[in-house]
């Protein structure tokens, strides 16, 4: 007898690649979360969106169509837009105190595909990355379609094991200024002791400086790259480090505008790896940040969102000592966008935490993700930047009550 013929639905698929049954869903949950009216997140890392400057973006556009006409709705230069990356470039030599052209720049969408760009063009599976730890969840995320293995980076104390690491590695991976998950601001003396052991090593430095412009208490000091820059301020770029910049914390992620700032032959090795993720990268949003540059936004609109940052952040931390102390220790972050709190009792799981806190319609980012082996799971990051002092009142006392809760059921 004849069998029934197969339909299309029933039949078997292949399966979806192997490395994304190591990754998580994090990120997607916590940028659903932002959205539930009911929730308090203290999860995202995002800016407060009603201090975005709208009327200035509105305005920005209109010149910038005005400005390019329709050259602004092409596909451009993979590279970017020629007059944003010279602006760019500009503004890099200034901080740097030598001088970079636009072949040092390459236009990206937000930083983040800048980390993705550099685990495509450095990383084949099971190679080596030295990171900072904890380390940032989206380079994690960006970078495990490469299967890396990671060692932790160590702050330049040129121990032989130290720097035997960085000789096996295809890169360091740092975040000097305001670091996520924790806040934390690394001095410039050990700054300087990590570009040496690169230096001496070979290998390249990934220095990742999305939080900058996000200065509460003091100065944050020179970038590594500056400090390369005075070891060698002349002459074509040729340094080992790859610098990465964005306007998502300075005026609006919705833009989607960073840079990589490189020895050119990596930025042309990168723009090669570009062009098969998204061909060009939107000419409209780069035409709207060059005029938003241009105008001088970030001198007027940057305080005012420190200024605030800086109190919600004293919000976070008086709260959370009223409400959490008994359980978690933290550092005031001298800058940026997350608190890093630490359980007290080590026997305190942050990931089971994590789902009590759900049960109290609240949210924060267990420690877990930004670790690279998945392995620590006593502390948690929270943000303060995106939620009103009230908002984040209620969120100490929801996380107060789910810490509760989670120690009565364990």
């Amino acid at each position: 007898m004849n069998q029934p013929a197969t339909s299309a639905s029933d039949r078997p698929r292949p399966a979806y690649s192997a490395w994304l049954g190591t990754s998580n869903s994090i990120t997607q949950q916590f940028m659903a979360i932002g959205g539930m009216k009911d929730v308090v997140s203290l999860a995202g890392g995002l800016p407060a969106a009603e201090f975005y400057p709208v009327a200035e973006i509105a305005e920005a556009s209109r010149k910038a169509l005005e400005r390019w006409g329709s050259a602004a709705l092409e596909y451009g230069p993979i590279e970017g837009l020629p007059a944003l990356r010279e602006h760019i470039a500009r503004r890099i030599s200034l901080q740097a105190g030598r001088q970079f052209t636009a072949a040092n720049v390459l236009l990206t969408v937000g930083a983040m595909q800048g980390l993705d760009l550099i685990g495509k063009v450095l990383v084949d599976p099971g190679e080596l990355i030295v990171t900072q730890t904890p380390a940032y969840v989206g380079a994690l995320d960006g970078w495990r379609p490469r299967q890396p293995r990671y060692e932790p980076l160590d702050w330049g104390n040129g121990s032989p094991e130290a720097l035997a690491a960085l000789r096996r590695a295809k890169f360091a991976y740092a975040v000097p200024n305001y670091s996520n998950p924790t806040g934390a601001l690394v001095p410039t003396a050990a700054r300087q002791a990590l570009l040496d052991s690169v230096m001496e090593t070979g290998t390249w430095l990934v220095e990742d400086d999305p939080y900058l412009p996000l200065q509460f208490d003091g100065e944050a000091g020179p970038s590594i790259l500056a400090l390369h820059g005075r070891m060698e301020p002349d002459g074509p770029y040729a340094g080992p480090v790859i610098y990465l910049g964005t306007l998502s914390k300075s005026i609006v992620p919705g833009m989607r505008v960073g840079w990589a700032i490189a020895e050119a032959g990596m930025i042309q090795t990168m723009a090669l790896a570009k062009q098969s993720s998204d061909i060009a990268s939107s000419m409209l949003t780069q035409a709207v940040a060059l005029e938003l540059l241009e105008s001088g936004i970030e001198e007027t609109h940057v305080p005012r969102i420190v200024a605030e940052y800086r109190h919600r952040r004293d919000v976070l931390c008086a709260s959370a000592a009223r409400h959490l102390g008994e359980w978690f220790e933290w550092e005031t972050p001298p800058g940026g966008m997350f608190v890093w709190m630490k359980a007290r009792d080590g026997a305190i799981d942050t990931d089971a935490l994590y789902q009590a806190a759900l049960r109290e319609k609240v949210a924060f980012v267990p420690g877990s993700v930004f670790d690279p082996a998945g392995l620590d799971r006593t502390a948690m990051r929270v943000n303060f930047t995106r939620s009103s002092p009230e908002i984040i009142e209620e969120g100490c006392r929801r996380l107060a009550a789910a810490v509760r809760r989670y120690l009565a059921e364990r």
